[in-house]
Formats: C-alpha cells, sequence, structure tokens
C-alpha cells in the first residue's frame, strides 16, 4: 500500500500526518500564509486526484467541491490549524 493510502485511509492519521508537515514547515521557516497556501495547493490536488478514503474524508471533499476559492483558503487555514493541534 503507498504512503498516499495509508496516510489518508485514517482521518486521525491524516491530522497527525498533515500537523507533523506543518511543524516541519515552520521549523523550515516558512511563514503562516506560505503555509495556507500550500495547504490550499494540497486541497486542490487530492480534490482532483484522489479519492476520499473515508467518511471525513468524503465530507471534506464535498465541502470543499461547493466552497469557492475564498471558502477553500478558510477549510485550508482551518485544516492547517487543526493539523497543528494534532502534530
Amino acid at each position: 500500500m503507498s504512503t498516499e493510502k495509508t496516510v489518508l485511509s485514517s482521518f486521525d492519521t491524516w491530522k497527525k500526518f498533515l500537523g507533523d508537515r506543518v511543524l516541519q514547515a515552520e521549523k523550515m521557516g516558512m511563514n503562516e500564509e506560505t503555509i495556507n497556501k500550500l495547504a490550499y495547493e494540497i486541497g486542490d490536488f487530492l480534490d482532483e486526484k484522489v479519492d476520499p478514503a473515508n467518511h471525513s474524508n468524503r465530507a471534506l471533499k464535498e465541502i470543499w467541491d461547493v466552497g469557492d476559492a475564498e471558502e477553500r483558503r478558510t477549510i485550508a487555514r482551518l485544516m492547517v490549524k487543526l493539523a497543528k493541534q494534532n502534530a
């Protein structure tokens, strides 16, 4: 099983994985704006390329799909915030 499938199969695992990546980015000197921009880009990538592996991911995808660009940026910022709490 690939890393992506393993990480995305559990919402808790995804939050922990994302939180660890956020902390690494901060340690590398990335500011919050850059991290949030990357989170938005990751959200777009996942929306286009990855079939949600569980109900939590499917709900996030459906919310992402109905949101406009600004709402998606808000979702990305909130995911970064949530991830940091789970790192």
